[in-house]
């Protein structure tokens, strides 16, 4: 896929909770229809860099600029319909169903006196279709699974109808069969509606699979951003993670996958063996 101009972009960033700065003098672009990754070690600043690209936090210095004009500019409601954020472990009010969840999608597109329109209804239903939700839409939101409540916190997002997507570690707590669910209904709606995708995940090999874009955080800055392939090297899962890795091919998708051995070293060295051959 071609990856255009960025839509979203930080110029000079600049982040901090009160006196403590996490984000220092940032400068990053986000390719538009892409599916960006942010990876990095815990409290690196990628959550925090992901609110500011939402404007849920305002910069210290510099700026966050959403197609070119700073975002704090930017009226709330003309944001909300540019952009949806999924934020991490979100809840909703007990007993609310799931699409009474979604329907809240459609608030930064309602007017006073403005009705609940026909557009709306259909914009609800398509993003239960995209989930795979119509048959739940009519179930309360904690009796579900904890896939099919991401699905619905995604499908609320769908329903905002915004050309970019920001979530939090949206695989987070769920098991490896939901979090491919997840990332394979990312992935199509990147593919399907050319969505601009923007996440946090901490599973490198998975980040690799569904990235087009990957941009290493460490210690408040990028250590290296681009292509999989070209950032997910041995040397930055080292200097990123603290991790001794070795970087071989996925057989199924040919993308880097990571193969950790931490810092007991190489299996087979200094007393350390694979379980299989111990």
């Amino acid at each position: 896929m071609s990856c255009l101009p960025p839509p979203l972009e930080s110029r000079s960033l600049s982040l901090s909770y009160g006196e403590r700065n996490i984000i220092e003098n940032l400068n990053l672009c986000l390719p538009e229809r892409c599916i960006t990754v942010l990876v990095g070690g815990n409290g690196c600043g990628k959550s925090t860099l992901l609110k500011a690209f939402a404007r849920l936090l305002k910069p210290s210095q510099g700026h966050v600029r959403l197609d070119g004009r700073d975002i704090h500019q930017w009226p709330t409601q003309q944001v909300a319909q540019r952009l949806a954020i999924l934020p991490q472990g979100p809840t909703a009010p007990e007993g609310l169903t799931v699409h009474q969840l979604v329907r809240q999608g459609r608030y930064p597109h309602q007017r006073w006196l403005q009705s609940w329109s026909q557009e709306d209804e259909q914009r609800v239903n398509q993003a239960l279709r995209d989930t795979d939700l119509t048959e739940l839409a009519d179930s309360p939101v904690d009796s579900l699974s904890g896939g099919q409540r991401q699905r619905a916190w995604i499908a609320m997002a769908l329903a905002q109808d915004t050309d970019i997507l920001l979530l939090d570690e949206p695989t987070t707590y769920l098991d490896l069969t939901h979090q491919i669910d997840i990332l394979d209904l990312l992935a199509d709606l990147n593919n399907r509606w050319e969505k601009t995708i923007v996440m946090v995940l901490h599973d490198l090999n998975l980040a690799c699979r569904y990235a087009h874009h990957i941009v290493a955080v460490r210690n408040g800055g990028v250590y290296a951003q681009g292509h999989p392939q070209d950032v997910v090297t041995e040397t930055m899962v080292q200097e990123v993670f603290n991790l001794g890795c070795q970087i071989i091919r996925d057989p199924l998708f040919g993308t880097p996958m990571c193969v950790p051995y931490g810092k007991a070293g190489v299996p087979g060295s200094n007393g350390v063996r694979h379980a299989a051959t111990a």
